[in-house]
């Protein structure tokens, strides 16, 4: 048994984003899966509670499932080359989304195709609602996928890196699509992402997260301009320079640990520099708990350090690019 997420916990009104930030194998894309109710009851055991507008996800049956994804929640996928069937036009796959929630005529639902195609952008809607994905490119797949999940008006949007596979000029479309989205449907937006650049851009509020578990959260401005956590500084530290004087990267050493066997204590005091300043074995024998911050609304942090704030102000900050 792998315990892939552990211990978290995070709310999400309408009309915010939520960046869900970590390494790969952090757990950011198995707790989104889990809202969807997306893992085989066969082979994952979740347990605690997922309330999407009310509704109590662990637990409901599979016909129920049905009807809350589309129109409860909706998630748009890394790669939509892989998600989006090869054999059916756009349009029929963004028509049996719709008919599977209203029971609306073919023309109805093929009416409705065209108008969220437009909606995302997508040239000549009418036309191109009877091409095939490979028909499309990157960025064009992307957005039908982005029709497709909002075609029944989710409370939730769930994005898994939407724009990993894209260019630079496309990721920053795609972006602004999903703001205006939001804006215009009221959604409450889950971004997943290792991209603190796409964070800045787009997010009200960042998860980070390290070994299944949840170590920093809080506002976007909180946690990008004065973080609290030896990881968070980390991710930091790696995101190269654009403008000015060439400065070396200070990656985190070594790799994330396995899920099969999480180190003791705080899971990341195999990669932290600062384990020496915190007293006598803390960091490898005991497991900080995600304390919230008095001072600052919404902010918590899982870790033993006493004075986090003065350590990255005199010794992170000036290392930043």
């Amino acid at each position: 048994m792998v315990k892939a997420v552990q211990g978290l916990s995070y709310s999400l009104p309408l009309g915010r984003t939520l960046a869900i930030v970590g390494e790969s194998g952090s757990g950011k894309s198995v707790s989104s899966m889990a809202v969807m109710g997306l893992h085989d009851a066969k082979t994952a055991r979740i347990s605690g509670s997922i309330k999407v507008g009310g509704q109590q996800i662990v637990g409901m049956g599979e016909k129920d499932l049905e009807k809350f994804r589309g129109s409860g929640a909706a998630m748009i996928f890394q790669d939509p080359q892989s998600s989006l069937h090869p054999y059916f036009t756009i349009g029929d796959q963004i028509m049996e989304a719709y008919r599977a929630h209203h029971g609306v005529s073919k023309s109805k639902a093929r009416t409705r195709a065209i108008e969220m195609l437009d909606r995302v952008g997508i040239p000549n809607p009418k036309r191109r609602v009877g091409n095939y994905p490979h028909e499309f490119s990157g960025g064009m797949r992307q957005r039908a996928m982005i029709a497709m999940a909002l075609v029944n008006d989710p409370k939730l949007l769930i994005a898994d890196e939407p724009t990993t596979a894209l260019d630079v000029t496309v990721q920053a479309q795609i972006l602004d699509l999903i703001a205006d989205l939001q804006r215009d449907f009221g959604s409450a937006v889950v971004f997943i992402t290792h991209d603190l650049g796409v964070v800045a851009e787009i997010a009200d509020d960042i998860l980070v997260m390290y070994a299944g578990s949840a170590i920093e959260h809080g506002p976007v401005e909180k946690i990008l301009g004065t973080p609290l956590h030896p990881y968070t500084w980390g991710l930091l530290e790696s995101i190269p320079a654009l403008a000015g004087e060439p400065q070396p990267l200070h990656p985190i050493p070594g790799a994330p640990p396995s899920l099969l066997a999480v180190p003791t204590g705080c899971a990341f005091h195999p990669r932290c520099e600062f384990r020496s300043r915190v007293p006598g074995d803390r960091c490898t024998t005991l497991k900080p708990d995600l304390i919230p911050r008095t001072a600052d609304t919404g902010r918590a942090s899982r870790c033993h350090l006493k004075d986090p704030d003065q350590i990255f102000q005199t010794e992170i900050l000036p290392r930043l690019p």
